[in-house]
């Protein structure tokens, strides 16, 4: 078994020595995120070392860091059990083509960044034939189907972990992973937080047309500005929008100099989103701005968005760490299908469905989920919100959270792979069983 490199430094001259021909590293990112991922490690390896060979499936993030790619990411990025079995002819071909590949290419490495199906099936080929295998970001074993870590072992050397809470399952199994921290942790423009929230709303307020004009027309004080994000797909939209627009017609019978921004993905999502907003009262679309900025990116206008605001109300998954990344505090909301939630509530096994709550190990954000998401109860969640005792010690607590992850996520992924290589050369010339 290979020991853990969490504790080891990067010797870049014992790496430097070990390397007497180019280092061929096969890398495949299966969807965008993870071509931002890849981009960011062939970076820091080739800042680190010169003569590194790239070969996979990226896109033009990892292109443009030397990428050699073999065919489009977009072949590889499909979601949903019926668009998976649809593709499964061309994607058990892909699967074939990268493994010749690979072999003709006589790689030294084998990096699957996310897309565990797909990836882990090519490494259990790989690993067997002395190739270094690792998967970066860790399948969700720590929260449903945990017996998935034999194949997974099977299949890897390592997996590098964005979350510590992530490790446990690993440990338990007695199999090499390391917390290299989630990107949004480096990636995060550090004005999003340093700059003070009045003076990032002026300028953004003036910066964007539609929101100039929403504000310009707002002749009375504003008391709170809050930032709904009801998720990015339609089904989304239009399961949680109209929970959250109840919520909006309700604070305004407390209070009616509340104002509510709503930032989009692109047009489209815009234009789904408001046809919504029109269909209400005179008083409620007066207070609710839809918002889109065409010269930023997803990311960085919704980011933004949640930086400007005093809170957020939204939907879970990521942004609840941008979230509590920008020290933002939140009320998260969730409804789907029930039959699906039936399913998904008997196989998850942790208690919380936001990062905030999990990474903490309790409850520091409210979180309404399907029944309990109404609008009665995100006014009434929002409203205790206000109170200034409970809107700081969220922001404490939030603030604490996110010293804790960056603390424990203070390893780079090449550091990572490069430490936990070096026990795999030591074990394989000292003729020590691998893992």
């Amino acid at each position: 078994m290979l020991a853990s490199a969490a504790s080891q430094p990067l010797s870049t001259s014992s790496f430097d020595a070990s390397l007497s021909k180019p280092l061929v590293i096969g890398i495949v990112a299966g969807e965008a995120s993870g071509d931002s991922l890849g981009a960011d490690f062939m970076a820091q390896m080739n800042n680190l070392y010169d003569n590194v060979v790239w070969v996979g499936v990226g896109g033009p993030k990892m292109k443009a860091q030397g990428l050699q790619s073999l065919f489009p990411l977009e072949r590889l990025a499909v979601m949903g059990l019926v668009e998976v079995l649809s593709q499964l002819p061309d994607l058990l071909k892909a699967r074939k083509e990268l493994v010749q590949a690979f072999a003709h290419a006589n790689i030294d490495w084998f990096i699957g960044i996310d897309a565990p199906d797909f990836n882990l099936r090519v490494a259990k080929k790989l690993k067997p034939k002395g190739i270094f295998c690792v998967q970066y970001v860790s399948p969700s074993i720590w929260a449903w189907r945990e017996s998935r870590i034999e194949s997974i072992k099977q299949a890897t050397h390592l997996v590098l972990c964005l979350f510590p809470f992530e490790l446990e399952v690993y440990q338990r199994h007695n199999h090499p992973a390391i917390c290299v921290g989630h990107p949004l942790l480096h990636n995060l423009p550090r004005e999003l937080v340093e700059i003070s929230t009045l003076e990032q709303r002026r300028e953004l307020v003036w910066n964007n047309s539609e929101l100039h004009s929403f504000f310009a027309e707002r002749k009375e004080d504003i008391s709170l500005m809050i930032c709904l994000m009801p998720g990015s797909r339609r089904s989304e939209i239009n399961a949680i929008l109209p929970l959250m627009l109840d919520a909006v017609a309700r604070l305004l019978m407390v209070d009616e100099h509340l104002c509510f921004v709503i930032p989009t993905v692109d047009k489209n999502h815009q234009y789904i989103v408001q046809d919504l907003i029109d269909r209400q009262d005179e008083s409620l679309r007066a207070a609710v701005a839809v918002a889109y900025d065409e010269s930023q990116t997803k990311a960085d206008f919704s980011q933004s968005i949640m930086a400007m605001c005093d809170m957020i109300v939204l939907a879970s998954g990521t942004a609840t760490l941008e979230a509590m990344l920008l020290n933002r505090p939140m009320v998260v909301v969730y409804q789907m299908k029930k039959l699906t939630y039936a399913i998904a509530s008997r196989l998850v096994k942790v208690p919380y469905v936001s990062l905030p709550n999990i990474l903490a190990g309790e409850q520091i954000v409210p979180e309404l989920i399907q029944d309990q998401a109404t609008g009665d109860s995100i006014c009434r969640a929002v409203t205790r919100l206000m109170r200034t005792r409970v809107y700081d010690e969220q922001l404490n607590r939030l603030a604490q959270t996110t010293a804790w992850l960056k603390q424990q996520s203070s390893q780079t992924p090449v550091s990572a792979v490069i430490n936990t290589w070096h026990d795999y050369q030591n074990q394989r010339l000292n003729g020590q069983p691998l893992s």
